[in-house]
């Protein structure tokens, strides 16, 4: 066959406007596609064919975006439909355009695919099932913090994950069994109270109370006399529990007594938290050693017909250790909020009432600032681990003080690094020893954020970011700090539904009554015995 030319096809005169046109179309390039770069005469380079399939899918998306931002769009109808249902008409090019297919994390709002519907639907109804916990063993003593938790924290070990959360909810049950019966008489003792606990292996052996030493004017019963509980000086706080499982004991390496302490309730415990003053430690030999006034008044006050949170703790704790003299113990302190604060006075009180005290290791959720650098060392000292986990958003968390006393030991390397001047130092170290508000934290940390959960608001309120549901549900999801949110995360967003409903995205709590769950029926029922979702 005889392949005909363009040449022997067209008159010599039309020729060169077609070849013209044929050269024409190959420059002619699309805006939007990423390989296509402007040519500069003096430096062509060839597009390199390394590229990865996702910065090339970026660079287009980041281009049509520039090409759409220069056209002006009409905001969209929204039209009200006769079942109550708004329907918005008009959209936008980049909502028509169903980004989501091209890019995941740019997922439209309104759409959720199957496998998310499920995956919350399995998430709101697992408020009942049991986690399957790991045995510890022999190392028992390193996930109770003798190595300052070092290797498990970034990325989060999973065993360590199920034991802070673990911790959390015995909070969650002091919370609960303040709250079911917040009022004292102020005639008699009080009478012992159930605690439903999340855990069946653990018994309640004692009941804890703090009593305030500040107290409100009489005029304030007579202008507000309903506030009743609220104004009482002397209130339930939490508890100690013992381990009383064979098999539980044996799968942790060790028999385990557990104190549990919730946060701020009453009037007079808000006040006490903002006697922000340091004053000593009575009877430590060091004057240096200082902790905040209002918590050393709520850990050492007795009450009418209570004693203070100190002797309670004391007498039980050595209570335990004779009834289980040859068992092999350890002492886990835990609490949010003031809870959290608490727990280092009563780890420090602890930790030397008797000859031979088991291991103390405190895990507190949302705590502020207790004492200052001498309390640390004192702490230290008395080898008493301490874990705080930290909502990055969580404002208690850098109150109350000063910076002059805050910091890490990192953070104090390199503040020693920056001040080469000896004088400097000297001066530092002077105002930092007579400042009364040079606070410091004490322990390690376990750092989380509130955005990198996608089921909570990013600009979540300070109630939410102080919440003890919301530091569970962070800590439940924490891979590391380079990480995103674990997609196998499996504790359940009932209780962060019904308590922080208004900072959880739209997004979730409209699927969540779209899925018949309303709000009457977001509520976790408290058996004797509550499950641990957490996995």
């Amino acid at each position: 066959m005889q392949t005909i030319g363009i040449s022997s096809t067209l008159p010599a005169q039309n020729l060169h406007v077609l070849q013209t046109r044929r050269a024409s179309f190959k420059c002619q390039k699309s805006p939007l596609n990423p390989l296509t770069k402007p040519q500069h005469p003096s430096s062509q380079k060839p597009v390199s064919s390394a590229s990865s399939s996702t910065e090339l899918t970026r660079q287009h998306l980041s281009n049509l975006e520039k090409l759409l931002q220069k056209t002006n769009q009409p905001e969209p109808e929204k039209v009200v439909k006769g079942n109550g249902s708004v329907e918005t008409k008009g959209r936008g090019l980049l909502e028509g355009l169903n980004l989501s297919r091209i890019w995941p994390e740019m997922k439209a709002a309104e759409e959720m695919s199957p496998r998310h519907l499920n995956r919350l639907q399995r998430l709101l109804s697992k408020t009942m099932e049991y986690s399957p916990r790991n045995n510890l063993g022999s190392r028992w003593r390193e996930y109770h913090g003798c190595n300052d938790w070092s290797g498990l924290l970034d990325p989060l070990d999973e065993n360590l994950r199920r034991e802070v959360v673990r911790c959390g909810e015995f909070v969650q049950a002091a919370y609960h069994g303040f709250h079911s019966n917040p009022a004292m008489s102020t005639d008699s003792a009080p009478l012992p109270r159930h605690v439903a606990l999340p855990d069946r292996s653990y018994k309640v052996t004692k009941s804890l109370y703090a009593t305030s030493s500040v107290g409100l004017p009489k005029w304030v019963d007579d202008v507000a006399p309903d506030l009743g509980w609220m104004t009482q000086r002397s209130s339930w706080i939490g508890f100690v529990a013992v381990c009383d499982d064979r098999r539980e004991i044996q799968r942790m390496g060790r028999r385990d007594i557990v104190i549990a302490l919730r946060g701020t309730a009453t009037c007079l415990e808000w006040a006490e938290n903002v006697r922000a003053q340091l004053v000593p430690i009575p009877g430590s030999d060091d004057p240096t050693q200082k902790v905040e006034c209002g918590f050393l008044s709520l850990h050492k006050t007795p009450g009418a017909h209570v004693p203070s949170l100190a002797e309670s703790v004391v007498a039980e704790v050595q209570r335990l250790i004779e009834m289980y003299k040859g068992e092999t113990l350890s002492i886990t302190i835990t609490g949010h909020s003031l809870g959290a604060a608490l727990s280092l006075l009563v780890a420090d009180e602890i930790s030397s009432c008797a000859p031979h005290v088991p291991p103390i290791a405190v895990f507190s959720f949302g705590g502020p600032r207790v004492g200052n650098k001498g309390f640390v060392e004192r702490l230290n000292e008395k080898n008493v681990k301490v874990l705080r986990i930290v909502n990055n958003q969580d404002v208690i968390t850098r109150v109350p003080g000063v910076f002059f006393g805050e910091g890490s030991e990192k953070q104090q390397q390199n503040q020693q690094e920056e001040q080469k001047s000896a004088s400097f130092r000297r001066v530092f170290s002077m105002i930092d020893n007579n400042n009364p508000l040079a606070y410091t934290h004490v322990g390690t940390e376990l750092r989380v954020d509130t955005k990198m959960s996608p089921f909570l608001k990013p600009n979540a309120d300070v109630a939410c970011c102080h919440d003890l549901e919301a530091y569970l549900h962070l800590v439940d999801g924490f891979l590391s700090s380079n990480c995103p949110f674990r997609s196998n995360a499996k504790r359940s967003l009932v209780r962060l539904l019904q308590d922080q409903g208004s900072n959880v995205k739209q997004l979730y709590t409209h699927k969540a009554l779209s899925l018949n769950l309303q709000r009457d029926r977001l509520s976790i029922p408290m058996a004797s015995c509550l499950p641990s979702p957490s996995q």
